[in-house]
């Protein structure tokens, strides 16, 4: 019986080993995105009041990361909205937040403590500004809300911020005109319910939970708000990132609006700092693109988030990490 020498036989099961662990190898790699290694450690994304849609939707991002980044732990922070979660990022406070265009602009205009230092890494969806009275309310535009209790936002919020340009743009004053209530969404509703506000205003995606379910509980109508913008955007540079907007009637279908209701749109960035991980940054993008469906099912407004235009974080400049994933992902 012929017999393969030893030599000869030792030397076929090396380069038998050799390639099972090469065919191990590749799938290990087409496991792992673009063969990136795994990392490990903790992250902060700070987010937003319990019942708006910044947190809800760090709640079913931190789901996706999970799956994306499993050697990551990510820490959920409620926060007061925007300028808050810039203050946050900037100071190292979190590693990643979403804040509105016009909010970062402010932040960058008054100088503030780390401002230099904040990066983009997508434009995400829009936020819809949203002037909330019960259904029987006098209030047609914001110039009728001259002497009415009004909850503005708190000081941390973005709506802080858009409610007192709107406000001026309607030529009143924020402090003297109307008695302001420094309370965000999480309370807005229950107040307007019971009377103790005549009117909210609210800045988020379409629909906000808290509002469509006060909808369902009380009657309410939202007004209309497109007739400032032309004197909202030449208060100065920030207000630039306004645009016209239209809230369908049945974005809150109990709602007591007849038709559509012309407002203003802000868009909303997600932000990092320049010393974030490109490598953690790259793979937290790429989540955010690819997790926008599936997100999309529980927040409707994620499902607007768009490779195509995601590149454009104006006014922050795009992080080193995120600009490496557009470019994997380039036609």
């Amino acid at each position: 019986m012929f017999r393969v020498p030893p030599r000869i036989s030792r030397r076929r099961a090396l380069q038998g080993l050799v390639a099972v662990l090469a065919v191990l190898a590749g799938l290990v790699w087409w496991l792992r995105p673009f063969g990136e290694p795994e990392l490990t450690g903790d992250l902060t994304f700070s987010t937003g009041v319990r019942t708006g849609v910044y947190h809800r939707y760090g709640q079913l991002l931190e789901e996706a990361l999970a799956q994306d980044m499993p050697g990551v732990k990510v820490r959920l922070e409620t926060s007061e909205g925007s300028r808050q979660n810039l203050q946050r990022v900037a100071a190292g406070e979190a590693d990643f937040t979403v804040a509105t265009a016009d909010a970062v602009a402010q932040y960058r205009a008054d100088g503030k403590p780390g401002a230099e230092r904040l990066r983009g890494c997508a434009r995400l969806y829009d936020d819809y500004v949203q002037l909330v009275v019960p259904a029987g309310s006098p209030v047609q535009s914001a110039r009728d809300l001259r002497g009415k209790r009004v909850a503005v936002g708190q000081d941390g919020s973005g709506v802080r911020l858009v409610s007192e340009r709107l406000l001026t743009a309607a030529k009143l004053n924020p402090k003297r005109d109307i008695t302001p209530v420094a309370i965000g969404i999480d309370t807005m509703p229950a107040e307007l319910e019971a009377g103790r506000i005549d009117a909210f205003f609210w800045s988020g995606g379409l629909p906000t939970s808290a509002v469509r379910e006060l909808s369902e509980r009380f009657d309410i109508r939202l007004v209309q708000l497109g007739d400032l913008l032309d004197q909202l955007q030449a208060s100065g540079a920030p207000a630039r990132y306004y645009r016209a907007a239209v809230m369908p009637q049945d974005a809150y279908a109990r709602a007591r609006n007849t038709s559509a209701v012309a407002t203003i749109a802000v868009p909303n960035l997600l932000v990092t700092r320049e010393d974030s991980g490109a490598e953690l940054t790259e793979q937290f993008t790429r989540t955010v693109i690819l997790s926008r469906d599936r997100i999309g099912h529980a927040v409707h407004a994620a499902q607007l988030v768009d490779l195509r235009t995601a590149i454009y974080t104006d006014p922050l400049d795009l992080h080193e990490g995120a600009r490496r994933y557009y470019r994997s992902v380039k036609p």
